[in-house]
């Protein structure tokens, strides 16, 4: 809101009104002093520019001065407009400033001229005011903590002390404020407890631990202290904030001082998709340190039990909780409660539905992929595959050999290392048989045959079993299906970081996975099985059933027939090994299990290897080399692989990504319409063909499940292109939602 203060209408007060109305801004005149203040007092404006050209009118500097004796002008930016001068030389602006005034407007009738300097007005003066408008509720904030809060300066000049930390130390806060930090504090158990502490904040990172310090009155106290750089002007700390409560004698742990990455408020991984997204997790936010604290022994019947020596690590981070509610004020106490209850449930990496206000597009669709069904409602049941004759590789005609592909397979399959590779021209030049003929080019490409010591023959009729277990009939999944995610699956191993973390029996698990992690796939979820009570359901007791089944069918097709059988020649050892790693990577598509997967993924190797960075340790082949090598981060980088090139339809070029967005949307559409057939409990109403918005679903899709999992494997893999059409997609999702559009594409 503007006040103009002038005293006649003239062409420099009518300038300020056509900008005022070109901006945008709310502008009131006042022709008075009196009439001005009362103006003022009454609408609180942030901007007032007074007409200081003529005296004879009113005085500009007192009424500057009047205003600036109320409470409301604290943030208010006061314009002083005053005459151009040309034969004189140019005056001091000190008494202006002095009369309140925040700057000084040389008169410029030209509208455009007032309309820049109130734009300039609202990005620089009036934003920083808003901003010192804010620290009040922030101020607020501190007073009220009963924590102690300590702020000082970059050269440890305290600047601010909260009322708590005056009640903690026996000062009040004029005997601190400006004056340097003498009491520093004291371990008499380590000599190197300053380097430890300083060697951390002084390179940007946060301190937390225990340390003594001495009251007013001389008393030594014990604190559980966390001293937080704060990176300021210039990229470099300029204060520190201290955070401090005292520790009670009766319950006194010895714990180690950690450094902790603080997190920069402005990370760009963050901040990239903040506008897209509705509230879907973030995983840099999850965290799973341990502790090696030991537990107190608990005067009660239960104290053997958590002083067992098998302990789970959830269990002894509950053990610990228990012990600090020991000597925890209540309202203390009621939270770790709280926070008792959720690391109890079994479902730790699981968001929470609302209930209400969640997006029904999310909701079902979340409720359908991540749960394992309702129980039976009827007495119908969905009989699928136990009883089913697979193809077999004697009832197969005899494969195609590679030098022998048809001309124009051969041009689809042109450009298949690229990650812009159309399968859907290749599904078209193969009749809806991709897979035999981009995996004997995949394959050759990394070896295959070599590894596991077959013919290409072998090869051959395996793909071919394989791709004839896929069900064609299936909109989505299908052999083109297979075949797509066996091409991302490809293109990521062939990222360099992902080179240097796998083995060649990764790869070749890898692929091969790839390959058969959908085979006989019903085209219907794992949750209608379990409902519908099918036989697969009942054999997998309603537990990652359709996955379970993918891998079991993929070894009982592959080893059945000697014609067919890869692994034939193959030592048994490095047999079970690659077995091994296959099964795990079918059954990590499984979707209930994503956000353990993905934040395990972030906290076990994106973490480590961004502090690795940080701390400028880059090159420190060593260091890198031990956080991807290990054996169990390995595994959990091969099931992130598999599990973003089973959903990468949203990170794919804009007309692939629309018909894989139509296909699934019919394959769940098929599954409502057969679940109201049947009488079967609908797992995902949303997905009526009738009054399904497909925008919707992919947003709410892209928006829970694919955000982090991509920003997460981008940050890993550097797939700078998949993160421009994962962009690309949603605003042309968002585009046709936001004009109410149901459909994949917008009417001609």
């Amino acid at each position: 809101q503007v006040l103009l203060v002038f005293a006649e209408e003239d062409e420099q007060s009518n300038g300020f009104r056509w900008a005022c109305d070109k901006a945008g801004f709310r502008c009131n005149l006042a022709r008075t002093p009196q009439s001005a203040l009362e103006c003022f007092l009454d609408k609180h404006h942030d901007i007032i520019i007074i007409d200081h050209r003529h005296s004879r009118y009113f005085d500009a500097e007192a009424l500057c001065r009047s205003i600036r004796t109320t409470k409301a002008s604290e943030n208010t930016v006061i314009i002083c407009v005053v005459q151009r001068h040309t034969d004189r030389e140019e005056s001091s602006i000190l008494p202006l400033i002095t009369a309140g005034f925040t700057r000084r407007y040389v008169e410029n009738s030209s509208r455009m001229a007032c309309y820049n300097e109130l734009i300039q007005l609202k990005f620089g003066q009036v934003q920083a005011q808003f901003k010192l408008r804010a620290c009040n509720s922030l101020f607020t904030a501190l007073e009220k903590s009963q924590e102690a809060i300590e702020i000082t300066s970059e050269d440890h000049v305290i600047q601010y002390v909260n009322p708590a930390f005056e009640t903690m130390m026996g000062y009040q806060i004029g005997e601190l404020i400006e004056k340097e930090l003498t009491e520093v504090p004291i371990n008499e158990k380590k000599a190197d407890f300053l380097d430890t502490i300083n060697s951390c904040i002084k390179i940007g990172k946060e301190w937390q631990g225990m340390y003594y310090a001495k009251k007013k009155n001389g008393d030594s106290i014990q604190q559980n202290v966390k001293i937080l750089p704060v990176i300021g002007q210039g990229g470099k700390i300029r204060h520190y904030v201290s955070i401090s409560r005292l520790c009670n004698d009766n319950n006194k742990v010895e714990k180690t001082c950690e450094c902790i990455q603080a997190e920069s408020q402005t990370d760009t991984q963050t901040c990239r998709h903040k506008d897209m997204r509705k509230g879907s997790l973030d995983v840099r936010s999850t965290t799973s340190r341990g502790s090696d604290g030991i537990s107190q022994r608990r005067r009660s019947s239960m104290a053997r039990v958590h002083s067992m020596t098998i302990e789970a690590p959830i269990t002894k981070v509950i053990n610990i909780i228990n012990a600090a509610q020991e000597s925890s004020p209540m309202p203390v106490a009621e939270a770790l409660d709280r926070a008792l209850e959720i690391l109890r449930t079994t479902e730790l990496y699981s968001p929470q539905l609302g209930t209400k206000d969640e997006d029904p597009h999310t909701s079902d669709l979340v409720g359908g992929l991540m749960t394992d069904g309702l129980r039976r409602l009827s007495g119908n049941e969905y009989i699928l595959s136990a009883k089913q004759t697979h193809q077999v590789a004697g009832s197969l005609s005899s494969p195609i050999s590679l030098n022998d592909i048809p001309p124009r397979i051969t041009q689809a399959m042109e450009n298949e290392e690229q990650w812009d590779f159309d399968i859907f021209e290749l599904e078209a030049a193969t009749h809806k048989r991709p897979l035999v003929y981009l995996g004997l080019k995949i394959f050759a490409r990394f070896g295959i045959c070599e590894f596991l010591n077959c013919s290409e023959s072998t090869l051959r009729s395996w793909l071919q079993v394989i791709e004839a277990n896929y069900h064609s009939s299936n909109s989505y999944h299908n052999s083109t299906h297979s075949a797509d995610v066996l091409h991302a699956t490809a293109y990521f191993l062939s990222k360099e970081r992902v080179k240097q973390t796998l083995d060649p029996i990764d790869e070749v698990a890898a692929l091969i996975a790839a390959t058969v992690h959908d085979v006989d796939h019903p085209g219907r979820t794992n949750s209608f099985l379990c409902n519908a009570g099918s036989e697969l359901a009942i054999l997998y007791n309603d537990t990652a059933v359709l996955e379970s089944h993918h891998a079991a069918l993929a070894f009982q097709l592959t080893t059945r027939d000697g014609k067919c059988n890869i692994f034939k020649n193959m030592e048994r050892n490095e047999y079970r090994t690659l077995r091994q790693v296959i099964i795990d990577m079918v059954l990590a598509t499984e979707m209930t299990k994503h956000f353990e997967h993905v934040n395990k993924f972030v906290n076990s190797i994106n973490k480590p290897l961004a502090a690795l960075e940080e701390n400028g340790n880059n090159g420190d082949g060593e260091s890198i080399k031990t956080v991807l090598r290990s054996p169990e981060n390995r595994i959990l980088i091969k099931r992130m692989l598999i599990k973003c090139a089973d959903i990468s339809n949203p990170c794919r070029p804009r007309e692939q990504c629309i018909e894989w967005a139509g296909r699934i949307s019919e394959e769940y559409f098929a599954q409502t319409d057969e679940e109201r057939r049947q009488g079967l409990p609908v797992v995902m109403p949303v997905f009526d063909r009738n009054t399904c918005s497909i925008p919707k679903s992919q947003l709410s899709f892209i928006d829970y499940f694919i955000i982090d999992m991509f920003d997460a494997w981008d940050a890993f893999a550097d797939l700078p292109n998949l993160m421009e059409h994962l962009n690309n997609n949603i605003k042309y999702w968002k585009g046709l939602d936001g004009r109410n559009l149901r459909v994949l594409r917008p009417p001609p």
